[in-house]
């Protein structure tokens, strides 16, 4: 089997309330996210998705997703899509960094190994583990009587899982958190998620005045480094997140006891392929793990959710459900939330089937 034909759809995704925001004064109120369709001469096709998260939260932003693909394409036709780990080494070598590019282009080669098996994604990636998986929801940066307000509505959708976007000023991120931890109750999670916005004299204040408070950590600085030293600050439960690009920034973070949980995005580190190889390494290192992405449609969530059903419970800290997030479907088949909770399709492959009234013509054509 050999690619034959790589294209390229730019979708808009309006999000359902308005406005997400986070650190740095960071909002989006609709995602640019990019669909990818791999041909093959067997007659099989596959679909990936990325959709980075603004230009401002990781080294990836929107257009980069199709500039690097206008480069990447030519090296990928006549490949054989099923030979997962040789193709990723072709991208590697063909385009140094960018893994927001490559990871479409392996999650479609997913899409059509499950085809071609006749099977479900998440079986080939390790087995189905249980009926679903439960989500989290994340709070966007409101104040902090807007953001506890959130929690009773989000937990009668059934979460029990909620990431809370400070990273602002220390003093109201301190209210947010303790206003938000007065709406709990018992069984809920709390993640504070700074998404690297505080300085560290600011993150080891804020940990500090919310000692006595139920709550992760997450990802408070922006350098290793400066997590790391928040870490042996504070016993509150740790998280570290865009750090964690590669395996060895995860084996390294092990190896200083950096984080109790990590949170592995599948575009982040280049695809499933990758993040698989993350995830199977932390089971072995007894790290619980968060799965996910930075953002996307159906066929994102549908990649998180084959990943997440294939990881053991026990380290499954929790995934999320974007395509609940936004008001447009562009796929039929995407797994829907149901009570919090989130089950992989059992059709092969992801189990989706875009829709091209709303994909509209490819804005790139290789092959």
């Amino acid at each position: 089997m050999r690619i034959t034909r790589v294209s390229a759809y730019r979708v808009g995704l309006p999000l359902h309330e308005g406005t997400y925001k986070w650190s740095g004064g960071n909002a989006v109120t609709v995602f640019d996210s990019t669909v990818v369709k791999i041909e093959t001469d067997a007659g099989l096709v596959g679909w990936g998705e990325s959709c980075p998260l603004g230009p401002a939260y990781l080294p990836a932003y929107a257009a980069g997703v199709r500039s690097g693909l206008a480069e990447l394409a030519p090296h990928l036709l006549g490949q054989n899509p099923l030979e997962l780990t040789k193709l990723n080494r072709r991208m590697d070598a063909a385009l140094k960094g960018h893994p927001y590019v490559k990871a479409p282009v392996d999650v479609a080669c997913w899409d059509i190994l499950g085809q071609h098996a006749g099977m479900p994604v998440c079986e080939l990636l390790g087995g189905r583990y249980g009926d679903d998986f439960h989500l989290y929801r994340a709070i966007s940066q409101e104040s902090p009587a807007d953001m506890a307000g959130k929690v009773a509505g989000y937990r009668a959708e059934g979460y029990r899982r909620f990431q809370l976007k400070v990273g602002g000023d220390p003093d109201t991120d301190i209210e947010r958190i303790r206003a938000v931890a007065a709406e709990l109750q018992p069984g809920d999670r709390l993640v504070a998620d700074a998404n690297t916005g505080w300085r560290l004299h600011e993150a080891v204040r804020v940990v500090r005045a919310v000692r006595d408070v139920d709550v992760y950590i997450e990802q408070p600085c922006l350098s290793y480094e400066e997590c790391l030293s928040v870490r042996r600050a504070t016993d509150h439960p740790f998280v570290l997140d865009e750090v964690v690009d590669n395996v060895g920034m995860l084996v390294r973070g092990h190896a200083d006891r950096a984080m109790d949980v990590v949170n592995l995005k599948i575009s982040k580190l280049g695809g499933l392929t990758k993040t698989r190889q993350a995830r199977d390494l932390c089971v072995e290192l007894g790290v619980a793990m968060t799965l996910e992405d930075t953002w996307g449609g159906d066929i994102v969530t549908a990649a998180i959710a084959h990943l997440a059903h294939s990881c053991p419970t026990e380290f499954l800290f929790t995934a999320t459900d974007f395509n609940s997030y936004v008001t447009l479907s562009i796929a039929d088949g995407a797994p829907r939330r149901a009570h919090g909770r989130l089950a992989a399709p059992t059709a092969p492959g992801l189990g989706v089937k875009p829709r091209p009234e709303v994909l509209g013509e490819p804005v790139l054509v290789v092959g």
